[in-house]
């Protein structure tokens, strides 16, 4: 049968439904061979070219392999609709293999019948989430590594229910690369305005074979606002997806293990929480954050029993948190045997307890002792299975273990924040050790690594100001993927686009191949979105990443009410005369004048809450009617700038009552953070 007739045009939230409607149908296949070759010519393709779309010639149809899972549909359709996009013609789809077979057609999927077409092609898919894309003279391939159980396609994820959930979508990030690296369509940032492609009549693929396997698994938690099931903050999801973010097979946790098991377990279980200096097992320092008893056998016991309820609500898990709960100076276990796993020759830091501060040595070769003891007892309850456990290096761990060295199914989350960020000491270390230089060291002990860096505001990234830092996060990115890491979780990218785009832009595309010449695709990227006005606002983007740079080399991580020493006047003046020629350069009707538009949205934000910043800054020193009159007027502009222009500055995380906004409306005076606990506070 024809998914046309049964996919509405890409609508992705119909994914669950597609598979039944499809199947129902399934018995009508046998009459597709004798329509498909009424639509094609009898004509031979050349013998160097693909002609999937040309003037007065049906174009080629798309296959479906038979029972693909929802999501692998939906591709399929969006695959039509952009062909249909391009050429104002629409192939037809086509659910599992026709007989006969069609003179030409895109195969999505592998199907034996591919053997026969392509015999030269090696369709083992030998590594995780392996795509391949192969252009023959008369057909194409478009497939992948593909993992699913078909009785567990609903499960309850971390942030709610997940339809369509597999362990491996190769084909559908196939797909979303051949949209890209071979029809050339963009999605520069989420929305219509943001997608990109060139209209033509004829579309020809050269002949070729292209195979491509990530080495960074874990992805969806780059941009984890708009990750999979993931409905907090985040407005980017069909744009993930796109990116080949959203559709991993490593699915990384960001936060603490253990967060809600003082009030799951402290009554019927007390012995498991850390012994306090004072011979106590309390919640010290709070509920949420208090530590165990990592040595006790019945700790062991009840994380396997969690693991076995995780599993039974998504089969498709591999990792298992462990990671101490966060407060990570604060109430660590003092009982002989916990400190025992501790190395005498760790690096001293400061622990704290109530009423009580002490230096003793990092707890590094503790957490990876415990990790390993709990691999050892996953790998016996499941064999052959590729469970792990996850653990975090964060806190009193961030130094590299003296002697201990994680197991082989024991993965380290390297909590180093130097994204954005270059030369930041962590607080927390007495040699003044670099969160760089520690994440270089556990590279040297460690098969591989997921990298976890909080973000920190050097430059207002929380608030959507344009705190860029392109340059380096391409070497940052690329950096890490040459230590082997497997996983990257951003804490956190807050889906500014008009502020942020290329930076966003090029990670993404680096996180999916750390080989990619991101020179290239920021060339591609500033083409692509704005014609004539490319190098106008490319030198807009570059300078702002420039004074930015310059001025967190200085001060580091500088508080909010000091952003208006790097967000000078002058400044914003250079950047709307940037802006200005931009805009002067295009045609103004055109789609390049309305992307011009949308970044100037992004520069009149800046220049409202900058002024905010000063006039808020001077409010709380002398409150002043007046003033606090101006600032309202000016949240009412930013209200109405975001509201004209969606996606530009996500208005969730920067709304007067939301902690990172906190001090910049009258109504909401600035976070206080008492010194006593400022050590235990990460930066975040």
């Amino acid at each position: 049968m024809f998914l046309a007739d049964v996919v509405s045009q890409s609508n992705l939230t119909s994914v669950p439904r597609i598979a039944a409607r499809i199947k129902a149908n399934r018995m009508k296949s046998w009459l597709l061979g004798a329509l498909l070759l009424s639509l094609v010519a009898v004509d031979r393709l050349a013998a160097d070219e693909f002609v999937l779309v040309e003037p007065g010639r049906e174009p080629a149809p798309i296959i479906v392999f038979a029972d693909a899972p929802p999501r692998t549909l939906a591709a399929a359709v969006e695959l039509a609709d952009y062909v249909e996009k391009i050429c104002g013609r629409r192939p037809p789809l086509i659910d599992g293999a026709p007989q006969p077979v069609p003179e030409r057609a895109v195969w999505v999927g592998y199907q034996p019948a591919l053997k026969t077409l392509f015999p030269q092609t090696d369709f083992e898919f030998k590594h995780p989430e392996e795509t391949l894309i192969v252009v023959g003279p008369q057909h194409v391939v478009v497939a992948g590594r593909d993992r699913w159980d078909p009785a567990r396609l609903n499960v309850e994820g971390g942030k709610g229910p997940i339809t369509g959930k597999q362990q491996e979508y190769g084909t559908v990030n196939a797909v979303y690369s051949f949209l890209q690296d071979q029809l050339g369509v963009r999605w520069l940032w989420p929305g219509e305005l943001g997608e990109d492609f060139v209209r033509r009549e004829r579309i020809a693929l050269a002949a070729q074979e292209h195979r491509h396997h990530p080495q960074i698994r874990s992805r969806g938690g780059v941009f984890h606002y708009s990750s999979l099931g993931n409905g907090g903050y985040g407005t980017s999801h069909d744009w993930t997806l796109r990116q080949r973010l959203q559709l991993d097979s490593l699915q990384m946790s960001g936060g603490h293990g253990f967060g809600d098991w003082w009030d799951r377990h402290h009554d019927k279980h007390p012995e498991i929480f850390a012994l306090q200096p004072d011979g106590t097992r309390s919640d010290f320092p709070s509920a949420h954050n208090v530590k165990l008893c990592m040595s006790n056998p019945k700790v062991w016991d009840l994380w396997l029993q969690e693991v076995a309820d995780d599993l039974a609500k998504d089969p498709n898990l591999e990792l298992f948190n462990a990671s101490p709960n966060d407060g990570w100076a604060s109430g660590h276990c003092t009982c002989e045997h916990c400190r025992a796993w501790d190395h005498p020759d760790g690096e001293p830091r400061s622990f704290n307890w109530l009423k009580r501060n002490e230096l003793h040595p990092a707890t590094s070769d503790r957490d990876v002792t415990f990790a390993n003891k709990l691999g050892e007892l996953l790998k016996q309850k499941y064999p052959g299975k590729p469970y792990r456990v996850l653990m975090l290096s964060y806190g009193h761990s961030r130094p590299v273990p003296v002697k201990a060295r994680p197991a082989d199914n024991v993965i380290m989350s390297i909590v180093a924040n130097f994204y954005g960020r270059t030369g930041l000491v962590d607080r927390g270390s007495t040699r003044g050790d670099t969160y760089r230089k520690q994440f270089e060291g556990w590279a040297k002990v460690v098969p591989s690594m997921l990298w976890r860096p909080n973000t920190g505001s050097p430059a207002g990234w929380q608030q959507g100001l344009p705190d860029l830092s392109v340059q380096q996060t391409i070497r940052d990115l690329q950096d890490v993927a040459a230590a082997r890491c497997e996983g990257i979780y951003i804490d956190a990218v807050w889906e500014h686009w008009s502020t942020g785009g290329p930076q966003y832009y090029v990670m993404a595309q680096l996180v999916w191949n750390p080989q990619v010449d991101a020179a290239a695709v920021l060339d591609d990227y500033y083409a692509r979105a704005f014609g004539p006005a490319a190098a106008p606002v490319r030198e807009y983007f570059e300078a702002l990443e420039a004074a930015r740079m310059k001025f967190t080399a200085v001060n580091a991580e500088a508080g909010i009410f000091s952003f208006p020493q790097l967000y000078t006047a002058e400044l914003l003046q250079q950047s709307q005369a940037r802006l200005d020629r931009a805009a002067a350069a295009v045609a103004p009707d055109s789609v390049h004048a309305r992307r011009v538009a949308f970044v100037q949205a992004g520069l009149d934000y800046t220049r409202l809450t900058v002024d905010n910043i000063g006039l808020m800054a001077d409010y709380w020193k002398t409150k002043d009617a007046a003033v606090a009159g101006k600032v309202k007027e000016n949240w009412s502009s930013i209200e109405q700038l975001l509201a004209a222009n969606p996606t530009a500055i996500n208005p969730g995380p920067v709304r007067p009552i939301t902690p990172r906004m906190a001090g910049l409306h009258p109504d909401y005076p600035p976070t206080k953070v008492k010194k006593a606990r400022a050590i235990e506070l990460d930066l975040k």
